[in-house]
């Protein structure tokens, strides 16, 4: 990991989910496994709005662990997933090959559990691949909070970078003048965000008269870059 600080873009990284299948959900204690699953399909919504280019990895399938969440499979339904024995994904062959394919040697890493999965492939990645890893907390969980906490305060020593869900998706944005992508980054944020989605809602319907209620996948107008009701400090 380079000591000189860097924003993540779009351009400079890329993702892999890792085991957010159910048997593995089962046994994470260390967050709400509701909030897990919102967190994990915010953040490949978020992925696919900015075409981050992106991995999904499984283990054990159908004999242990069960199928991936259908609500980030309905995020990315022609993704094909890389099914392994090993828990950690870097002993791999195609997991190795998908990273190397997408190029970028910053990974955003979301993953079951902390660790596990996401410390074994963290510390191998970084040793044998060269790559940065930004661990997204919020989107990864360990069987006691204890459990995650260590795992991560473990990375963090080795030079893993830790990050938040709604931190990558703001980072990415960056200018609320990026039209491209203004709207579909409202709509993770008001579908996701909690008390930030109810304050974007607030702020279409209170003070920029949007109509009160809205067909679901409807889009409100775009509300100006000027409107800071909307705008993450």
């Amino acid at each position: 990991m380079s000591n000189k600080p860097e924003l993540l873009t779009p351009d400079n990284c890329q993702l892999i989910f890792i085991d957010h299948q159910p048997q593995m959900a089962f046994g994470v204690q260390s967050i709400d496994r509701q909030v897990l699953k919102n967190n994990t399909v915010a953040l490949a919504k978020s992925a696919k709005t900015f075409g981050i280019p992106t991995t999904i990895t499984t283990v054990e399938t159908e004999a242990f662990s069960g199928h991936t969440y259908p609500e980030l499979l309905a995020v990315f339904p022609e993704h094909p997933l890389l099914e392994r024995t090993s828990m950690n994904s870097w002993d791999d062959q195609k997991v190795r090959d998908a990273l190397a394919t997408n190029g970028q040697k910053k990974v955003v890493v979301s993953g079951l559990w902390t660790e596990v999965c996401n410390n074994t492939f963290a510390f191998s990645a970084m040793a044998e691949g060269g790559y940065d890893i930004y661990m997204v907390e919020d989107a990864s969980g360990g069987t006691s909070k204890n459990a995650h906490d260590m795992a991560m305060h473990r990375m963090i020593q080795a030079g893993v970078v830790p990050m938040t869900w709604q931190q990558i998706l703001l980072e990415w944005q960056r200018d609320w003048a990026h039209r491209d992508t203004y709207d579909a980054v409202m709509d993770i944020v008001r579908e996701h965000s909690g008390a930030y989605g109810m304050g974007v809602d607030y702020a279409y319907t209170m003070v920029h008269k949007a109509p009160e209620r809205v067909s679901h996948g409807e889009r409100l107008a775009p509300v100006p870059a000027t409107g800071g009701a909307v705008a993450a400090e």
